[in-house]
């Protein structure tokens, strides 16, 4: 698994693999609930994201493509290819799911119709000119020079304005629709822009840069009509100048609220995240061999450092209801963190007291009456004739912002897996080789089996019972059993020569009369009976 993503309730969770197939685990189950392969595409898969409501899926990968996908029928929508590779592509916020916003390799920002296939490229640099286009020679490579910076790009909480932070160390604020840059907000350092993401109620805007610092800005613009604003704020601007009047604008959109970063090793950060309810910042550490986990409060303390096995991590994303991190290695298993619980029972009564031994306790003689005599009855101020409603539902708190109808997409259908035909085959190949060792058995059995036949022809009927026995013993004799009852039957066998009572004798094969000794069994002649 190369990345993941949590659908809008946290339900499903989406994982990219390397062999261009997206796998969806039911959450709560932890069990496969689809797959989604594609044939056309054998890539690594860059990103995943899915769309508010759930029911589409949109998929970048490393063969330059582009593909939307039907969760629940499990089928192609759309598929585009770009010219670069997109190493993330993010669906509109709103309701419009033929609209992405992709961050290629080599190449600035674009918005594409994914109905299409039509592109428009994002400007990631104020020009001379006032177009607001990169200049050219940064995207060519014949000149040998180094290739187009990745750029960093996201959409606000409703998709009207895209947030792009560039190699300049700067937040522009850009219309994609006309492709016009309505502000910028310089950051101190002017580092590259790696990461840059909005939390989920659209109040802090996160931004990773390459001098190690996670900075959260907070947002000064409403989540509604963010254009109209920004028109206003640029006519009220007196500055002449455009490159200034932009940064006067872009001071009243973002303000600098926190700075996150180690001191004391200087890592750079990987994947940085919100919470879900925007309390909690996360960032992975980019060492390599480390899987380190920072967890920081809003207020810039750091929390919790969670240690992980020594593998790199490469992607990161927090449940966006419980407090649940998860997280991809390089080896590309993904890691479930949680808290882990201890069970309190002071919790469930406030007077109730644990015990490390036990302790005599003499109770009060109207302790468990229904009515105590000591308890004193107080006047509440309720007033039972008032009705009361049990029809309102409240809002949680994550997911209070939501303009979501009913039909949003939370659980998939659990299918249910097929049987193994190889486990059944194993099961039959071992019942016939059991029932094929009951009759064929060890050389031992085959060895009775032809003395019990000798025997049938010269033997009496007691014997032939004997001769039976002998086919059912199959335990081999120990060594120092058959030296014993090597020296028993010497004796024996002496005598009966001797006398000339016997014409024939034969050593069988040994029956266990215990778990000590060990018998030979020899044919004689009804006579030395």
């Amino acid at each position: 698994m190369k990345c993941i993503a949590f659908n809008r309730r946290g339900t499903l969770l989406a994982a990219g693999c390397a062999d261009g197939s997206c796998i969806i685990w039911d959450f709560e189950t932890r069990g496969i609930a689809k797959e989604l392969h594609d044939k056309d595409c054998v890539a690594a898969i860059t990103s995943v994201c899915w769309s508010k409501d759930g029911h589409c899926i949109l998929v970048s990968a490393a063969d330059k493509s582009l593909t939307l996908w039907d969760v629940v029928s499990g089928e192609k929508i759309t598929r585009t290819t770009l010219q670069q590779t997109p190493l993330q592509a993010r669906l509109h916020p709103g309701s419009a799911k033929s609209l992405c916003l992709a961050c290629p390799l080599s190449s600035a920002p674009m918005i594409v119709d994914l109905n299409t296939g039509s592109t428009t490229v994002l400007p990631v640099s104020v020009s001379d000119t006032g177009a607001g286009l990169p200049p050219p020679s940064r995207n060519k490579f014949s000149d040998g020079s180094p290739p187009f910076t990745p750029t960093a790009a996201c959409f606000n909480k409703y998709g009207d304005l895209v947030y792009v932070g560039n190699s300049k160390g700067e937040i522009l604020i850009v219309d994609h629709k006309n492709k016009q840059v309505r502000a910028v907000v310089p950051i101190s350092g002017g580092s590259v822009i790696k990461n840059i993401v909005f939390s989920r109620n659209g109040q802090y805007l996160l931004t990773n840069s390459n001098d190690r610092t996670i900075r959260i800005y907070e947002n000064l613009l409403p989540l509604k009509d963010g254009l109209k604003v920004l028109d206003e704020l640029s006519t009220s601007c007196d500055e002449v100048d455009e490159a200034e009047k932009l940064k006067a604008v872009g001071s009243k959109c973002l303000a600098l609220f926190r700075e996150f970063q180690d001191s004391i090793t200087k890592i750079h950060w990987k994947v940085p995240c919100f919470s879900g309810d925007g309390e909690w910042v996360v960032g992975g550490s980019a060492s390599k061999g480390e899987h380190k986990i920072y967890i920081w409060d809003r207020a810039g303390h750091l929390v919790k450092i969670l240690e992980g096995p020594k593998e790199a991590l490469i992607d990161l994303a927090w449940h966006p209801v419980h407090p649940i991190v998860v997280s991809v290695s390089l080896t590309g298993l993904v890691y479930i963190w949680a808290k882990d619980y201890t069970e309190n029972w002071s919790a469930f009564a406030p007077d109730f007291k644990e015990l490390e031994e036990n302790e005599e306790y003499i109770e009060r003689e109207d302790e468990f009456d229904l009515m105590p005599e000591t308890e004193k009855v107080k006047d509440t101020d309720v007033n039972e004739d008032d009705e009361v409603d049990i029809m309102t539902v409240e809002n949680e708190s994550v997911f209070s912002d939501s303009d979501m109808s009913q039909e949003e997409l939370c659980f998939l259908p659990a299918v249910p897996c097929p049987d193994v035909p190889e486990q059944q085959d194993k099961c039959v190949g071992s019942t016939s080789k059991l029932t094929d060792s009951n009759h064929s058995g060890s050389p031992l059995s085959e060895e009775a089996g032809q003395n019990g036949q000798a025997m049938n022809h010269a033997s009496s009927p007691v014997e032939e019972d004997t001769g039976g026995t002998r086919l059912k013993r199959k335990r081999k004799p120990s060594e120092k059993g058959m030296e014993l009852q090597a020296e028993k039957v010497r004796k024996p066998l002496k005598t009966m020569k001797s006398s000339g009572k016997i014409s024939k004798i034969k050593n069988k094969p040994v029956l266990e009369q215990d778990t000590d000794s060990y018998v030979f069994a020899d044919d004689v002649t009804d006579e030395y009976h």
